[in-house]
């Protein structure tokens, strides 16, 4: 095998890597599932999973490598969504996949009932 090729394999390994961090946290999960219900900022997302500013924004870090979502700004806003554009052939399946998986965990049930609630004008400090 060359260097070349060897190269390709490891880069191609790296981004499978990625895909499967990004899928191994059950908050990544209920993030991902979050977004597939409507758009949201780092406050909202914060809000629902209880967590830090700091580790939402690192999960989303690991969702955005692994190509799972996107981010634009709009005015004081960094909204975040489920990436319509990927590269990656294995996003949109996986996504789909979701739904067979996780669609009727409790937990994700919760989430959506939650997501009415949440609103960014109500809860962001800006």
């Amino acid at each position: 095998m060359s260097y070349i090729s060897l190269y390709n394999e490891i880069i191609k390994m790296t981004d499978q890597t990625k895909l499967f961090k990004a899928l191994s946290d059950r908050n990544r999960l209920r993030i991902l599932k979050a977004l597939q219900t409507k758009v949201l900022c780092v406050c909202e997302i914060k809000e629902l999973l209880n967590l830090a500013n700091s580790t939402v924004s690192q999960h989303l870090k690991i969702l955005k490598q692994a190509g799972f979502i996107v981010e634009s700004k709009d005015g004081k806003w960094v909204n975040y969504k489920i990436n319509p554009h990927t590269n990656d052939p294995r996003i949109n399946p996986i996504l789909t996949s979701l739904d067979f998986w996780i669609n009727d965990e409790s937990l994700i049930i919760n989430d959506k009932k939650k997501l009415k609630e949440i609103h960014r004008m109500n809860i962001c400090n800006m």
